[in-house]
């Protein structure tokens, strides 16, 4: 014990960590904020080190402390950037749980990837150069696990240190925020005399005091989580994805079951500006909450309003979440997958155009397309894809992907390509010439 205690004083000599650790652990904290209502934020960051089952509780965790933080105040005066630190904290946990599911790269990881770089191709100007920083090229291979590895053990949980960090130091330097009673209002000209004077009058140590609900409330999460591991199993890659497997029902993770729900239902036309201004206006918001509401009441039974605005949001996202595993995206693929293709638009083909309807058929490209009204209603009807697209339009779009369509080029050969689009080209209404490049008939010979 003796040469234990010398080797301590001797790092501490050196590290000077011993007085500040100790001032870190007796700071003082409101007797009544020793409560059950504030363990989430320890037993966010205890899950932190944790995968598979350790992901979904942190979010939840996470998400449950934001509900707690927006109701009890605690974003208010003078707490405005640990606020702003908590929601950058939130962002950069869904960023971890999205790239885990990307690295799992099963079937579910392709299609949602897939989905998550339609969505960033929407973006104005940058769309197409934030694609290819996203994948590491036009389509997703296996540079885009390279990046997607990067971002997941090396990137995104640098950012999290660094803010799990800055709002810890935030929490030591302007305290614990104090239990909200009715009647207390927060004002800028003495709060903080009035926060002092509480600690000094009714104030306990951290350490042992407060620190033992913590630190029950994390031992009974991690047994949780190993219950649930013990219970329902590991979860891991669900075999290779292949975008032309029929039998499947692709979808995100659990919490990302929400957006995926809400596309699916929106109509085509309104997508695009639902994705890129209203995550901007909701991440707006939120910063700017303790900027334009940072006085005032802070207990929730004296502001319905946010109260109100937690019920709804928890409604739509509860409700959504429960959409989300039977929504259009997923359809029972085995319902269209023998669906012959319709008579009449094989009458009069070539070999090679009949060949290209055959691909049509196996390569279950109707699971997306309808075709006479018959199919899958996530991508656009085929009748009239040839006027819409040119013939070089529809092998680019066939190969390389776009839009919430992924790439075949690895799964059609040359020959299959060149027959498909030979029969796409005859999607056409009768009378109405297809689609052609203007720029080639302008060429003289």
């Amino acid at each position: 014990m003796r040469l234990m205690g010398r080797v301590g004083r001797w790092f501490d000599d050196r590290l000077q960590l011993g007085k500040p650790m100790m001032a870190t652990m007796a700071h003082p904290v409101p007797r009544q904020t020793a409560s059950w209502f504030y363990v989430f934020g320890s037993a966010a960051l205890t899950v932190f080190a944790l995968h598979g089952w350790g992901s979904n509780f942190m979010l939840a965790i996470v998400l449950i402390h934001m509900v707690q933080v927006f109701l009890f105040g605690a974003y208010k005066f003078p707490r405005e950037l640990t606020w702003i630190i908590g929601v950058l904290l939130l962002l950069v946990t869904l960023g971890m749980a999205f790239t885990g599911q990307v690295l799992r790269f099963d079937q579910d990881a392709y299609w949602g990837l897939g989905l998550g770089a339609s969505i960033v191709s929407r973006v104005p100007v940058l769309g197409p150069a934030l694609v290819n920083l996203l994948l590491g090229g036009p389509i997703i291979a296996s540079a885009t696990l390279s990046r997607f590895f990067a971002l997941h053990v090396f990137v995104i949980p640098g950012l999290l240190i660094g803010f799990v960090g800055l709002h810890l130091l935030l929490v030591l330097k302007l305290g614990i925020n104090e239990w909200p009673m009715p009647g207390r209002i927060v004002r800028r000209a003495n709060y903080l005399a009035e926060y002092h004077e509480l600690t000094e009058r009714d104030g306990i140590p951290f350490v042992p005091a407060a620190v033992w609900k913590d630190i029950i409330f994390s031992g009974f999460v991690l047994l949780s989580i190993s219950a649930c591991a013990a219970l329902f199993g590991p979860f891991g890659p669900g075999g290779p994805p292949d975008p032309t497997i029929i039998q499947t029902a692709p979808h995100p993770d659990f919490f990302f079951l929400w957006l995926y729900a809400l596309l699916s239902f929106l109509p085509p036309a309104a997508e695009t500006p639902v994705l890129l201004i209203g995550p901007v206006i909701a991440l707006g918001v939120l910063i700017a909450l303790p900027f334009f509401a940072g006085e005032g009441e802070k207990s929730w039974k004296r502001r319905p309003i946010a109260v109100l605005t937690v019920l709804l949001a928890a409604v739509a996202l509860g409700s959504l979440t429960h959409l989300g595993a039977h929504t259009p995206w997923s359809p029972v693929m085995d319902a269209w997958s023998g669906e012959p293709i319709p008579e009449k638009y094989l009458k009069g083909r070539t070999a090679l155009e009949r060949h290209g309807a055959l691909v049509l058929q196996l390569k279950q490209c109707r699971n997306c397309h309808s075709l006479d009204e018959t199919g899958g209603k996530r991508g656009p009807a085929l009748d009239g894809v040839a006027v819409r697209l040119t013939q070089d339009q529809l092998i680019r779009q066939v190969v390389q992907g776009g839009g919430n369509m992924p790439a075949y080029g690895k799964n059609l050969s040359p020959a299959e390509t060149t027959a498909l689009v030979a029969f796409l080209e005859t999607l056409h209404p009768p009378g109405q010439a297809p689609a052609s490049d203007a720029s080639r008939a302008a060429i003289v010979p």
